[in-house]
C-alpha cells in the first residue's frame, strides 16, 4: 500500500495530500500549524509530502537522504513554476 501512495504522489500530489489529510494525522505530527501544509498544497506539493515524510520517518530531524529527497522536491516544485512562466512570455 506504500508504494501505490508513492505512486500517485508523483502524479497527482495535491490528491494524495487531501488524502492523508483526511484519512491520517501525519501533517499535524509534520508540521505545527495547519498554515505550511496549506501553503504547500498551493504552492509546493512535492516538498511538502517529501518533508512531511522525513519529518516522519526521521524523528523529527531532515537529514542525509531524507534531506536530500527534500530539496530534490523543491527543485522539481520550483521547475513546474519556471515552466509556466517561460509559457507565458512566448505567447505575449
Amino acid at each position: 500500500m506504500p508504494c501505490l501512495l508513492v505512486l500517485f504522489a508523483s502524479f497527482v500530489p495535491r490528491l494524495v495530500m487531501i488524502v492523508i489529510w483526511v484519512t491520517t494525522n501525519w501533517f499535524s505530527s509534520a508540521y505545527q500549524s495547519a498554515l505550511w501544509p496549506i501553503l504547500g498544497f498551493f504552492f509546493m506539493p512535492y516538498m511538502t509530502l517529501a518533508y512531511m515524510a522525513a519529518m516522519l520517518k526521521n524523528d523529527h530531524n531532515v537529514s542525509g537522504g531524507w534531506l536530500a529527497l527534500v530539496v530534490v522536491a523543491a527543485v522539481i516544485d520550483v521547475s513546474g513554476h519556471g515552466g509556466i512562466l517561460g509559457r507565458r512570455r512566448k505567447r505575449s
